[in-house]
């Protein structure tokens, strides 16, 4: 009687995941896990609009009103942040160690503020800028130069651009407090316009032309 051989079984094929958009995607258990890249599609919503309806007993043209000119002290506060972290990189001399320090600790405050006023916006059912080319075009600060200056002129140029938040935040303000916009009132005046305000006495009162060893 013939002696039956066992043929040798097979060896296990390693799958191996086809590309993303195959066909085989479902067949072998990967297509839930691929990423969907470069991906399109609707606006949700234009910049400059607010929503029409929100449960904030706010009408719309308050609220649209006030979103405009906190987009404008956004503009602004994300400006004034920038020139603040150039100054701490770019400052030198005698007083270097202090302004360093300050510089950053104003860059810190900034950019809290920033949150705020950006997270007030959308609250509001607007839009905030967000980003370099947009707050370029809309700023009303002066655009320093890429050279390094004197510290004098980099504190008179913070100085200027606090100058010109606090006159923007004072009439807002008013503006919002007439209106009934209590919580974009509170937010300039409780946040906003107090720490500019305790930033530029911190600031000058370095310019103040005093001798510095001997009484005249």
């Amino acid at each position: 009687m013939p002696i039956a051989t066992k043929k040798p079984a097979a060896k296990a094929k390693a799958q191996v995941a086809p590309a993303a958009g195959t066909n085989s995607d479902k067949d072998n258990g990967t297509a839930k896990a691929q990423p969907l890249l470069n991906q399109q599609g609707q606006i949700l919503q234009s910049f400059g609009t607010v929503l029409p309806n929100l449960p904030l007993a706010l009408d719309a043209k308050t609220r649209k009103s006030s979103v405009d000119q906190l987009n404008q002290i956004l503009a602004d506060t994300m400006s004034l942040r920038d020139l603040y972290k150039k100054h701490h990189w770019q400052t030198v001399g005698p007083t270097f160690y202090q302004l360093h320090l300050l510089f950053d600790k104003h860059y810190q405050e900034q950019s809290e503020l920033i949150d705020e006023i950006a997270e007030r916006i959308q609250v509001l059912g607007g839009l905030s800028i967000a980003m370099a080319p947009d707050v370029a075009e809309l700023t009303a600060i002066p655009r320093p130069p890429r050279d390094r200056e004197e510290v004098p002129v980099q504190l008179s140029r913070l100085l200027e651009a606090h100058q010109i938040i606090l006159k923007e935040v004072r009439e807002s303000a008013e503006k919002a407090a007439d209106a009934g916009d209590d919580g974009t009132n509170d937010l300039l005046v409780s946040q906003v316009l107090r720490t500019n305000e305790l930033q530029a006495w911190f600031l000058y009162e370095h310019v103040v032309d005093t001798p510095l060893t001997r009484a005249e």
